[in-house]
């Protein structure tokens, strides 16, 4: 087990237009090649992330969610305290981003640190493009992520 070891877990589907954009996030933070910090891709199974947090104190994960609120719109959560209602929304998944951390801790199975960011998504039919807006939201979020990422 690596202790100190930061992760970054993006959450998505690629062929799901706005799903895809904790991929995309996860993609710029693996790019950024950041030493101590590991980067995993999920491909739309929440119920992988306990396995792949399993031996990191920090992790940050990122999903795209449907709120409601405009599309691009960027949420910041810490799993510390019971994740936002938002956060319960299944998209394109089984289970939720939610259901995922509170099952997680019910089992005693958070990291010491998990921090979410959910990215607000419009479009999540198979087959279509990313929104213009999202896009704009995945070089914010990944700039705020790598800040995070070198000051922690």
């Amino acid at each position: 087990m690596t202790t100190a070891m930061k992760l970054v877990i993006g959450v998505g589907n690629h062929d799901r237009g706005d799903d895809a954009v904790g991929l995309a996030v996860a993609e710029r933070i693996r790019d950024a090649a950041l030493p101590g910090v590991g980067v995993i891709l999920l491909d739309g199974d929440q119920l992988a992330l306990p396995d792949a947090w399993a031996d990191a104190d920090d992790v940050y994960v990122v999903d795209a969610v449907c709120s409601g609120s405009p599309p691009g719109t960027v949420f910041r959560f810490d799993a510390s305290r019971p994740l936002p209602v938002w956060f319960g929304h299944r998209g394109t998944h089984t289970f939720s981003l939610a259901d995922v951390v509170e099952l997680a801790r019910a089992l005693c199975a958070l990291p010491a640190h998990l921090t979410g960011y959910g990215i607000e998504g419009n479009r999540f039919n198979v087959g279509a493009a990313p929104s213009p807006e999202t896009g704009e939201a995945i070089k914010v979020v990944a700039d705020r992520l790598l800040h995070e990422l070198n000051g922690r």
